[in-house]
């Protein structure tokens, strides 16, 4: 058995009022597109896969290439039934196809593959995939031959609905399993008898049981896997259902999630056991986190590599860095990209990195700027203490030593390095490198002006009573 897979993304939808082509809308944290790819995928190797592209067919080539699926390009869009056309040449050598729609995101690989079975097993020519709808105003009916049998006579859209047909709720999700060979013998014959011009899919099921093939109907167990999207509202419907599920399953795999309604969780979203995820955080992008780590409310982690009984403490923003074992982090820091955080580390309040590396057991627990620097073992940074590491121009970076103390207060300039043991005594600028062990001071003496204050104040009543 030889088997494709085709997915229909050339249309505009125009109802979304967006420049962006419909197939690229991102719900659950990606594109509807690439979610119907990664479930074809667990059914046939990307080779199998052949994406018909047509609006802004540049652009869903962009995004879904690196895939390594196969294209082919619909240039006119003249309906679902023309856009299937420009799949034969791909198609020529397999014996069966699937046909799915590239913004009908949550159709699930066990779906797919019940299609796939109960199409083979019954040797059909064409078998729909439908789902009873409370509610199934707009979508195309399917008309059996009999009540309770599996033969399909037909497909009658919405505005074509005799009075007698109107309660029908079982409807058209416009993804089906053909026969390749009786669909290419007659996908042809398709005709555009319609007010929009168009060649229409749903046809083929009307043209096959004429010639005689078997035609048949699959419902699925959860009407919800065929919805599609054509406004944003919808799309954002989509996108609660796929979160839920997301939030469903890390719950079952044994992570604590107060309040799922309130957090947000991409689908790539990797997260250990006995991990906590309070309310309203947002994990984002392709992270992962370990078992045993708490993140707390009003956190975003994107694209975050965490380990294993770490402590996000509320409101951090850390994106694209890494965060070692038992590490403790914030309230309110936040790492930017290229961060790494080694096991132990202490990252506080209003900590911020850029592009550093934290070595084991360092701190830096208050009102910190540290940028393009790389802190040693046990190092102990300050409350207020700033790396200047830009001149304008360049980048520059700042090592602290293994056992470094900074005071608090300290403005470190970039290049710099500060020794195995130094320390930089509070409120300093330090402008060139400190030796292993020394005490670096960078600020003035103090003076003490006695008396100052009661003859400024003199000054001050006096030219009060002048004025």
């Amino acid at each position: 058995m030889s088997l494709a897979i085709v997915i229909l993304a050339a249309g505009k939808g125009t109802r979304l009022k967006s420049k962006r082509p419909k197939v690229l809308h991102r719900i659950g944290g990606k594109a509807m597109l690439l979610h119907v790819i990664d479930q074809a995928r667990q059914l046939v190797d990307p080779a199998d896969i052949c994406v018909i592209v047509g609006h802004e067919a540049e652009a869903v080539r962009a995004a879904v290439a690196p895939q390594g699926v196969q294209f082919a390009e619909q240039a006119q869009q003249r309906g679902t039934g023309h856009a299937l056309q420009q799949a034969l040449p791909f198609l020529a050598g397999y014996t069966n196809v699937l046909v799915l729609s590239g913004d009908v995101p949550l159709l699930g690989a066990e779906t797919l593959e019940a299609l796939r079975d109960f199409h083979l097993c019954e040797q059909a020519a064409m078998t729909i995939l439908t789902a009873e709808l409370e509610n199934p105003f707009g979508y195309g009916r399917i008309i059996r031959r009999e009540p309770h049998a599996p033969e399909v006579a037909g497909i009658v859209e919405q505005k074509d609905l005799p009075a007698g047909q109107a309660a029908l709720r079982e409807i058209n999700s416009g993804i089906y399993a053909f026969a390749a060979p009786a669909l290419a013998a007659q996908i042809g014959r398709l005709q555009a008898n319609n007010a929009q011009g168009e060649l229409y899919l749903t046809d083929m099921a009307g043209l096959l049981a004429a010639a005689g093939q078997r035609v048949l109907a699959l419902p699925v167990r959860s009407p919800v896997e065929v919805l599609g999207a054509n406004t944003i509202a919808e799309l954002m419907t989509l996108d609660a259902a796929l979160r839920k599920q997301t939030a469903e399953r890390h719950m079952a795999a044994g992570v604590t999630i107060f309040q799922p309604h309130t957090v947000v969780i991409d689908a790539e979203v990797e997260i250990g056991a006995d991990t906590v995820i309070e309310p309203f955080v947002q994990l984002l992008g392709q992270t992962r986190i370990g078992p045993d780590t708490t993140v707390r409310s009003y956190s975003v982690l994107e694209d975050m590599t965490v380990g294993a009984d770490v402590v996000i403490r509320q409101g951090c923003i850390l994106q694209q860095s890494e965060i070692r074992a038992g590490s403790r982090i914030g309230p309110y820091a936040h790492m930017r990209p290229e961060s790494l955080v080694e096991e132990g580390v202490h990252v506080g309040n209003f900590v911020e990195l850029k592009k550093t590396h934290m070595g084991p057991g360092a701190k830096a627990n208050h009102l910190a700027y540290l940028g393009d620097a790389d802190i040693g073992v046990g190092a102990n940074v300050g409350a207020g203490t700033i790396v200047c590491n830009y001149d304008g121009v360049d980048k520059h970076r700042t090592v602290i030593g293994e056992g470094a103390f900074i005071g608090s207060d300290s403005v470190l300039v970039a290049p710099l390095t500060v020794g195995v043991g130094a320390y930089v005594a509070a409120a300093s600028c330090v402008t060139e490198d400190v030796p292993d062990g020394a005490l670096a001071v960078g600020r003035a003496r103090q003076v003490n002006k006695e008396g100052w204050a009661a003859k400024r104040r003199a000054r001050l009543l006096h030219r009060g009573k002048d004025g």
